[in-house]
């Protein structure tokens, strides 16, 4: 799919970007990839481990998506992008709101507008479960966002560029996840839950990165695809990681929900149930109705929905410890082991962080 293509990646150097280079270095043969972002810093951080030297096809471009023109001079020749820049911190969104849309929503308009321009062959765009149902300004902004990327096969016509989203929960080590933050804290012996009852939806980065591959697979765009995953309290995660710390419930923080949903049940009548995914297909033209869009895909009940408390797929204490042992610690943020050595990290065993036998200052 990627062989002898071009790819851009915005906010590619976030924890998404970085693993998506690592599975796409390592499987095709990309003419160029672009990492698209405003941060220098993290740009000369990643090419020291994906530098131009050793994958001739890297390249680095500094631009926010709040800049159309800079955005349209990069995607030049671009074939396929995948749009991972976004601000995304709840309580932040709450008190910067007029950042949030500006990025959030302007810039998802000024990937569209660019994408159909440079004559783009696919987009897809990451989302969150906070964009269904949403109660707080970051999910209402990456709503807009969803809305704007399925609207934008109106815009682009049937054989123009094709843009879909993918929807999914909290990523197991990703930057800002719970789990690094937990850890990170256990030693002062107190672990901070907002609500006891709080259930999240949990993914790992290389479950988002199979999803994004195949939402690019389909022949068609307008499709929100959203993963089949557990979910989990956040308190037993914080039991998991740190069994012997005292837990001290602080209130639920501005914008922040109990429970997170990825399908509404007024989405109902549009999803589509897979193996291992759901499709929302657009309302919009009847496109739900037409069945080469569906495939195989099974309609699901009216009034069906999917949240991170109803959930039947749990994720218990045996199979979170699983996971974790793919993974390192290393300065606040968890560190998959096959990339420790590209990052001149010492490896710390999981197993020995957890039963605190790693002091803080080593990890």
């Amino acid at each position: 799919m990627f062989n002898n293509k071009s790819i851009l990646i915005t906010g590619g150097t976030g924890s998404f970007g970085k693993r998506f280079v690592r599975k796409i270095l390592k499987d095709y043969k990309p003419n160029k990839v672009i990492i698209f972002s405003r941060d220098e810093l993290k740009q000369y951080e990643m090419a020291k481990v994906f530098s131009q030297d050793k994958y001739s096809c890297m390249r680095y471009f500094i631009g926010d998506v709040r800049d159309h023109s800079r955005l349209s001079r990069a995607l030049v020749g671009v074939d396929y992008v995948i749009h991972a820049a976004a601000l995304k911190h709840v309580p932040a969104a709450e008190y910067n709101p007029f950042e949030y849309i500006k990025t959030n929503v302007i810039g998802a308009q000024n990937i569209i507008e660019a994408c159909i321009d440079q004559k783009v062959k696919k987009v897809v765009a990451l989302s969150t479960d906070k964009a269904a149902n949403p109660i707080n300004l970051y999910g209402a902004t990456k709503l807009c966002s969803d809305k704007l990327f399925v609207a934008g096969n109106s815009y682009s016509g049937h054989s123009g560029t094709q843009f879909s989203v993918v929807r999914y929960g909290n990523v197991i080590g990703s930057r800002g996840s719970v789990i690094p933050f937990f850890l990170n804290i256990k030693s002062d012996g107190i672990i901070p839950i907002t609500d006891e009852r709080m259930t999240r939806f949990w993914i790992s980065l290389d479950q988002g990165i199979d999803l994004v591959l195949k939402a690019f697979s389909v022949d068609y765009g307008g499709g929100i695809f959203v993963p089949k995953i557990p979910s989990m309290k956040v308190i037993d995660v914080a039991k998991v990681l740190a069994p012997e710390c005292e837990i001290k419930i602080i209130g639920i923080r501005p914008g922040e929900k109990l429970h997170e949903c990825m399908i509404g049940e007024d989405d109902s009548p549009y999803t589509f149930e897979y193996d291992d995914h759901f499709i929302i297909q657009p309302a919009i033209h009847n496109w739900y109705l037409e069945p080469t869009r569906f495939g195989n895909g099974k309609k699901v009940q009216d009034g069906f929905s999917y949240s991170s408390d109803k959930n039947t797929q749990l994720l218990n204490s045996k199979e979170l410890l699983s996971i974790l042992q793919k993974y390192t610690l290393n300065n606040s943020e968890l560190v998959f082991l096959d990339e420790v050595q590209e990052r001149s990290t010492v490896p710390l065993n999981m197993t020995s962080i957890l039963k605190n036998e790693i002091p803080l200052q080593m990890k």
